[in-house]
């Protein structure tokens, strides 16, 4: 979604005073052992605004000129309306080209579900994966070590970070020599290890941009304005809000319902009485 700076500012500003006014009552009432009594506070309220919404013509231009593996992360995020984290933690196990699915693992609030894969994409992924598969190769030869895992589950199964269904789906062009705990490239001052992580989100991002300014489109195109659109598209459609919700995997539907109004909008269903004139 694109909003300008001070609106970011207001959201980050009501996030922050709700985290501290719990972490208040979290304090008194499970460690201090004392009841808050009598306490009155004004919540901060994040504001509402309409997602960015490309016309499935607008996506049309954009996507023509994507290319490489972010190219197809892109597609990706607009044809299965994934957020850009669910793209890029995918594993190869997750993408089922044979089945025509993607399974979306821990996606956010820890919540798995499964997606139609896109037919037309289903070549391409087939050949995406062949390139994958030499990366996985090479990295067994080198003696690459693993790639991280989710919860610890390489003390479950040590052998699971080196095997195939494991690899990353976008993984990154380099080996990195200085790792954190959760396989990430480091960011502060200690290395835990080397090895390969997956595709950075800032390639994502200069990959949509470049597509974009190509395009010529006059909105700002984010990885997360093409999941919008994804969902507005499938209203257009059709499809009803609940299949909606269950794709895009949102937990209350009124969230969803967003898609409803722009899907009006974009339809034209209500006319302005200028019209009539």
């Amino acid at each position: 979604m694109s909003r300008p700076a001070g609106c970011l500012a207001a959201v980050y500003l009501a996030a922050t005073s709700a985290a501290r006014f719990n972490a208040l009552v979290f304090l008194y009432r499970e460690v201090l052992k004392m009841e808050l009594e009598g306490l009155e506070a004004v919540r901060a309220k994040r504001s509402k605004y309409l997602p960015v919404v490309l016309t499935q013509e607008e996506v049309k231009t954009l996507l023509a000129g994507v290319k490489g593996a972010a190219g197809l992360a892109v597609k990706l995020l607009y044809g299965c309306g994934l957020r850009v984290a669910e793209v890029l933690a995918l594993r190869i196990k997750d993408v089922d080209v044979s089945g025509g699915k993607i399974e979306v693992r821990g996606g956010k609030g820890d919540k798995d579900r499964v997606i139609t894969l896109p037919k037309s994409l289903l070549h391409p992924i087939e050949e995406h994966l062949k390139q994958v598969r030499a990366v996985f190769d090479a990295d067994r030869r080198n003696g690459v070590p693993g790639v991280a895992m989710p919860k610890a589950y390489d003390m479950k199964n040590p052998k699971a970070a080196e095997s195939w269904p494991w690899f990353w789906f976008l993984p990154s062009a380099k080996v990195w020599d200085d790792l954190e705990r959760d396989g990430s490239p480091r960011t502060g001052s200690r290395a835990y290890g080397r090895g390969r992580y997956h595709l950075h989100e800032i390639a994502i991002t200069r990959e949509l941009e470049r597509a974009a300014k190509l395009a010529g489109l006059a909105k700002r195109v984010t990885a997360h304005a093409l999941r919008h659109s994804f969902a507005t598209h499938l209203v257009l459609r059709g499809i009803d809000i609940r299949s909606v919700q269950q794709l895009l995997g949102h937990s209350d539907v009124r969230t969803t319902e967003i898609y409803t109004v722009l899907a009006k909008a974009m339809r034209g269903e209500i006319t302005s009485p200028l019209d009539d004139l």
